[in-house]
């Protein structure tokens, strides 16, 4: 499922592939796609004739500012979406998605006046479309969070730390898989108090947020971490081989390793 990793492909893709061609229409399909008042009539009364200048990421939510000081796009992949260009999909196939070539789930498109297009693929149609979305609604990315932005963002909360790394009021791209693998990495029980951590333990958050999004990068997606295998049933840890325990907490399915997860 598209966590930051997953948007950040997205962006690249759409950096190399889509940056500087002009746009000649929009096709909105799907109106329940558009988001806060957004309306057919709206993006095209402002996009026509422009272009995308620039392909930024806050988080899991994208952004494609256009020239002459028009609206930026907003882009939210969901649980199942991808962006294609020209049919080339953005980052490795989904693990908990379907990766067929539909054309219905296609909710949203921008054609280019070259004859190419760029489309939101959706089958649980769960993303969405918005211009000039707020961007302050979000908390740090998590690709830059500082250790000073982490250390204010635990402290200060009651909730179970793993309910914390996954508000994106909080902190901006980490989804069920990363904060799992993540917390498995810190040795950090995701059921505890995040205000009751302590600066060491803090510390070993950060540095596992850091190496985390540099690895599952480097490999292909969110799905791609050392403890993503063993979230099945049965599973064990792959720093003991202590079984794993599942669990809900903050209402998603939870891995993590009773032994060394304090």
């Amino acid at each position: 499922m598209p966590e930051g990793i997953e948007v950040e492909y997205a962006r690249r893709l759409i950096e190399e592939r889509a940056l500087g061609r002009r746009i000649a229409g929009v096709d909105t399909p799907d109106l329940w796609y558009l988001k806060r008042g957004l309306t057919p009539a709206a993006l095209e009364s402002v996009l026509p004739g422009r272009r995308f200048t620039t392909a930024r990421r806050h988080g899991k939510l994208l952004l494609l500012d256009t020239d002459w000081r028009g609206p930026t796009l907003g882009l939210h992949l969901g649980m199942s979406g991808r962006v294609l260009i020209d049919g080339e999909a953005a980052g490795d196939p989904l693990v908990y998605g379907s990766n067929l070539e539909n054309p219905e789930w296609h909710r949203f498109t921008v054609r280019f006046t070259d004859g190419g297009w760029l489309a939101m693929r959706d089958p649980r149609r769960l993303g969405a479309v918005e211009l000039d979305p707020d961007e302050h609604r979000l908390g740090p990315d998590a690709f830059e969070v500082t250790q000073a932005e982490l250390d204010r963002i635990l402290t200060r909360s009651r909730a179970p730390v793993k309910a914390v790394l996954m508000d994106q009021a909080r902190i901006a791209g980490l989804g069920n898989l990363l904060v799992d693998e993540v917390l498995w990495r810190a040795g950090i029980d995701p059921a505890r108090a995040a205000r009751d951590l302590d600066r060491n333990e803090r510390r070993r958050v950060h540095r596992a947020i850091r190496r985390t999004v540099q690895l599952t990068l480097e490999r292909g997606g969110s799905h791609t971490g050392d403890h993503m295998a063993q979230r099945v049933a049965g599973g064990v840890c792959p720093k003991d081989g202590t079984p794993f325990e599942r669990r809900t907490i903050a209402g998603r399915t939870t891995f993590s390793c009773p032994t060394h997860q304090r």
